[in-house]
């Protein structure tokens, strides 16, 4: 399947869209929100990962609801090496079908749905993990695009 492409403004002061990464490995991950324990968690993972998943010519990009000064404060806190894009109005997130209808405490209300897209070079979803469960999910993405990485030599 294609993935939707998109322009969003990006953490680094321009606008990102998903083509222009068309030869190399995307992954993509949505988060619900900066500066939340699960969400600092998983991108400490990526982070720490980081230099793994470039070595095989993966890029890395986090996509949530949060503004870009969010953004660059989470970044700077947690000194990430990748691009966080925010996608505020929800566009993209809905594209991906991971704005769904969560449930916490008694309460609903729209939200992320914590979910990670491995792209091809062809601009192809290869893989998706959706409801993710922090602990263990950036190995299994890492491990992932080795095989991809490996049966496309």
């Amino acid at each position: 399947m294609e993935a939707p492409n998109f322009t969003l403004p990006a953490s680094n002061g321009e606008n990102v869209t998903l083509s222009q990464f068309r030869g190399k490995y995307v992954v993509l991950y949505f988060y619900p929100k900066d500066m939340t324990p699960g969400c600092t968690t998983e991108a400490c993972h990526f982070r720490d990962y980081y230099e793994s998943l470039t070595d095989l010519g993966a890029v890395v990009i986090g996509i949530s609801p949060d503004s870009i000064e969010r953004h660059k404060k989470f970044i700077e806190k947690h000194r990430l090496p990748f691009l966080l894009l925010a996608d505020e109005k929800q566009d993209v997130a809905k594209a991906y079908g991971v704005w769904k209808l969560k449930k916490n405490f008694g309460k609903e209300y729209m939200g992320i749905e914590r979910s990670t897209f491995l792209i091809d070079p062809n601009g192809q979803i290869v893989q998706e993990w959706r409801k993710v469960k922090v602990n263990g999910h950036v190995e299994e993405v890492l491990n992932v695009l080795k095989g991809a990485v490996g049966s496309n030599k």
